[in-house]
């Protein structure tokens, strides 16, 4: 007599793998997300449903509704420009760095340079390396209407040319998205 095996078949991993695949489900009932409007606490309903229309709109607003203005919006769209707060002695501590890169960008503003020469002179003048310098604007002879900036840390130096020709600047906390010059945004 040989010795019987038992016999499985298909039916045994069908049945386990079925058996792993639904032990990790929940009972529907539980979902928050499941729950109509009549479950919904006293709270919810409280809760604002979306934003008021602006005062110009004549149709009506979801009630309630959160009020928010237009200028709060493009603030808030903008925080990234926004520069960090910097001590009073960690300004002291660079205004002559601001002095030293007003009076390079003054010098450079009648005669013109190039990019790299920009750089070189703003890198001088805040004792930092040409990469570390960022600029925005136009190149012409003569320079005008753009910005230079560099700085280490917290604490940035960024300096102006204006349209006049006239150059300036100032010592400022690095911007909160990591820069020295504000960004350019735009939509």
């Amino acid at each position: 007599m040989t010795p019987t095996r038992p016999r499985y078949g298909l039916g045994a991993p069908v049945l386990l793998a079925l058996l792993f695949l639904t032990a990790g489900c929940a009972d529907p009932s539980s979902d928050p997300r499941a729950a109509g409007p009549a479950s919904a606490s006293p709270s919810d309903s409280a809760q604002a449903k979306g934003f008021c229309p602006p005062p110009e709109d004549t149709l009506a607003s979801p009630s309630p509704c959160i009020s928010y203005g237009w200028d709060q919006r493009v603030a808030e769209n903008h925080a990234y420009r926004e520069a960090q707060p910097i001590t009073a002695e960690q300004r002291q501590e660079a205004q002559p760095r601001a002095t030293a890169l007003a009076a390079a960008l003054q010098e450079l503003s009648a005669k013109g340079t190039t990019l790299d020469g920009l750089r070189t002179a703003a890198a001088q003048a805040l004792g930092l390396e040409a990469r570390q310098i960022e600029v925005q604007g136009d190149f012409l002879v003569p320079l005008h209407d753009m910005l230079v900036g560099g700085g280490e840390g917290r604490v940035c130096v960024n300096g102006t040319v204006g349209i006049s020709g006239r150059a300036s600047a100032e010592v400022v906390g690095r911007t909160v998205e990591g820069t020295c010059l504000p960004g350019l945004g735009g939509h």
